[in-house]
């Protein structure tokens, strides 16, 4: 560093009279790379949690919206009963219904397709009791009367009953929620272990610089000077581990999408799609992650700040 020889007051030493030639951090020391590294994990973690919260929470809001849209009339065989003649009646029953639309018989081949996920392919289905379901579509805008057409069913229809979803549409948001719950609790908790390992990199920092620091309160530098050297330096750190951790989780994003792709149309592939959506995020998903890029690089700088203002005024 080089000294101004024009006079100045002395508690303004620090601004206009040190003019440093060199960073008081060196950039390229163990202590930065190592805490460069922590950061993009962090980073890469927090995104990856931000991002899946997001998919999951966006497969719930899919599914609820579907089943939303329509109820389920599942006819069971009964001994002694004409499966279709009971599946004819239950047909009926749901066109005199107001705000149906349309109404989807299953056949006894496309139950039995549906079934091979979770038997395997192979299986002779002819001796088992499948039961054969009727999909009911809701108009848009319009309210049924499910209890109606529910009493209907009991009483004309042979093995005959009415699932209206409300109590898996109740399930999924309260995963949806659990989700969130959790994905909030785990970036508190990466936010904290950053920040703890952003202190111990500063002190370590400090301590590695004693002299530096000893020489510039001598020629009359503020705490607040010295601060903010340290505060540019973690902050760069911060920055760019945070864009290596942020580009990973991107790029991870990516090829989930593009594996899930190849999956298309097979039964494994329908299965995690069902459950988890397509991988695809949208730009509400990149902007989580460049959010949580933003903020691990705040974090990272204003923790290094006052930690070196603790640290001078004998607080830690």
């Amino acid at each position: 560093m080089v000294v101004n020889d024009r006079a100045q007051p002395a508690g303004r030493r620090a601004e206009t009279l040190i003019r440093p030639a060199a960073p008081i951090v060196p950039s390229g020391s163990i202590a930065g790379r190592s805490l460069m590294a922590v950061v993009a994990i962090m980073t890469f973690l927090v995104a990856l949690t931000a991002g899946g919260v997001l998919l999951i929470a966006g497969a719930a809001a899919d599914w609820g919206s579907q089943i939303a849209r329509e109820v389920t009339i599942q006819v069971r065989p009964v001994e002694g009963r004409d499966i279709e003649a009971e599946i004819g009646k239950a047909v009926v029953a749901a066109r005199a219904t107001d705000g149906i639309s349309d109404v989807q018989v299953y056949s006894r081949e496309e139950t039995e397709r549906m079934l091979v996920p979770w038997l395997g392919e192979g299986l002779d289905m002819g001796d088992l009791p499948i039961p054969r379901l009727i999909v009911v579509k809701i108009t848009p805008g319009s309210l049924p009367d499910f209890a109606t057409l529910k009493k209907t069913l009991a009483e004309t229809v042979a093995g005959a009953s009415l699932d209206d979803h409300r109590f898996w549409i109740a399930r999924l948001a309260a995963m949806a929620r659990a989700m969130v719950l959790a994905g909030l609790a785990i970036l508190v908790l990466m936010v904290v272990a950053t920040a703890l390992s952003v202190v111990f990199a500063t002190r370590g920092a400090m301590a590695g610089n004693k002299d530096v620091v000893e020489v510039l309160h001598f020629v009359g530098a503020h705490d607040s000077f010295i601060a903010n050297e340290f505060q540019r330096h973690f902050l760069w750190l911060g920055l760019k581990g945070g864009l290596i951790g942020g580009g990973a989780a991107a790029l991870t994003f990516l090829f989930a999408h593009m594996l899930a792709s190849r999956f298309t149309a097979t039964a494994a592939g329908d299965q995690m799609e069902a459950l988890f959506g397509s991988f695809n995020m949208d730009w509400r998903g990149y902007a989580a992650i460049a959010a949580a890029v933003v903020l691990i690089a705040i974090i990272t700088g204003v923790t290094s700040r006052m930690t070196v203002h603790r640290v001078l005024r004998g607080h830690i």
